[in-house]
């Protein structure tokens, strides 16, 4: 899959798309056309050699793959039934990859869609940071049969260092929803133990630097809470609290549908919300400890 002059498409080169655009195109040795509704992205890509595309049948018309990295379920429901969508012009061979994160039921009726036209849709959702996703050191969670992951795994293996084969069409979406719903309520213990051990006249920074050395260590704690909630920094254009929000709902949409209490998932998602309200949907999601400082009118 990494033959020079395939040619690759790629829609939607946002936040993690362009540097994982970038990889692809450094790394493949394919052509690849992108597309996205901003312009400045695709401008700098456009300096590695990337081709910026016209629209959707200019990219998926005359690739073999062809990649998406969109900020729903919904927006990947758009790019594929839209009137110019890519159903209108996929034709029998190719694969589409949705590396996003889109409901589970959304993405085993596309891929059944799909077959209907001769065409594979996969899911191969991302994990991991932007910082990862320009070093080429993504974590991929895939659902697929064997013979397609083997044909797309070289093409994933250019922005992602760990890919993991989870199962057939929509089981990588279901470890992914998974992996951030465990994130999500890991950030919230460290958001309540900052608050708890401030009050009680703990510097947080002897806490976070004490929890690593014990069993509380972690990714959630080394990274969103000693970069983001310790500092107080919550940068825009980075995972928002809408986006978090977003794949949370997603994570209690699957435990309802199964009768699986997800109480504390519930806790995370009432945080978020709140967050959101006090007018941070679109800081970097961490800031959810905003909702606890605002409670105790220490915000």
């Amino acid at each position: 899959m990494t033959q020079t002059g395939q040619t690759i498409g790629f829609i939607g080169v946002g936040v993690m798309g362009e540097p994982m655009c970038r990889n692809l195109k450094r790394e493949s040795g394919a052509n690849v056309i992108a597309l996205d509704r901003d312009p400045a992205p695709l401008q700098r890509l456009a300096q590695d050699g990337v081709v910026v595309g016209r629209g959707i049948e200019d990219v998926v018309g005359p690739a073999a793959v062809v990649f998406l990295s969109l900020p729903s379920g919904e927006a990947v429901d758009d790019v594929v039934h839209s009137a110019a969508g890519i159903l209108s012009c996929a034709r029998a061979g190719q694969i589409i990859v949705d590396l996003g994160t889109t409901q589970v039921d959304l993405t085993r009726s596309l891929s059944r869609e799909f077959a209907q036209r001769g065409v594979t849709f996969i899911d191969a959702p991302v994990a991991r940071t932007r910082a990862a996703a320009e070093a080429g050191t993504l974590a991929v969670m895939v659902g697929a049969d064997d013979k397609t992951f083997a044909a797309i795994r070289p093409l994933i293996a250019t922005f992602a260092s760990d890919i993991t084969l989870c199962g057939p069409v929509g089981c990588g979406q279901v470890v992914k929803i998974m992996n951030n719903m465990v994130l999500f309520q890991t950030v919230v213990g460290l958001a309540e133990a900052l608050c708890i051990a401030r009050a009680n006249g703990i510097d947080g920074k002897i806490l976070f630097e004490t929890l690593t050395k014990g069993s509380a260590d972690s990714f959630g704690l080394r990274n969103h809470g000693m970069k983001a909630m310790l500092p107080g920094v919550f940068p825009l254009r980075a995972f928002s609290t809408n986006y978090a929000l977003k794949d949370l709902s997603y994570a209690i949409q699957m435990a309802e549908e199964h009768g699986v209490p997800a109480l504390g998932a519930d806790v995370a998602r009432e945080l978020m919300e709140r967050a959101k309200e006090l007018g941070f949907e679109h800081e970097y999601w961490p800031v959810l400890i905003k909702a606890i400082e605002d409670g105790t009118g220490k915000g």
